[in-house]
């Protein structure tokens, strides 16, 4: 491999603002804030808005959304097409 290209990998706290969970993990995404982790260390921290914690494929939750409601609006807004 040659040196000098790759990105340094380094530890980083990811935090799901949906599900109040962070993960440590390594990245190459930089970040200026940082955040004080459970082992007492400083990590950059990076805001997600999902993660697995709060999707709903993997919480198994799943979020109706209001379909009719939404055609009607559109029709009210724009008519209705024959």
């Amino acid at each position: 491999m040659r040196s000098g290209i790759h990105p340094v990998s380094r530890p980083v706290v990811f935090r799901d603002r949906a599900g109040d969970t962070a993960f440590l993990t390594t990245s190459t995404a930089r970040s200026a804030r940082t955040i004080e982790w459970e082992d007492g260390n400083t990590y950059p921290l990076i805001d997600v808005e999902i993660s697995s914690a709060s999707h709903p494929f993997y919480t198994g939750n799943t979020r109706v959304v209001d379909t009719a409601g939404r055609v009607e609006r559109f029709e009210r807004r724009y008519g209705r097409t024959s």
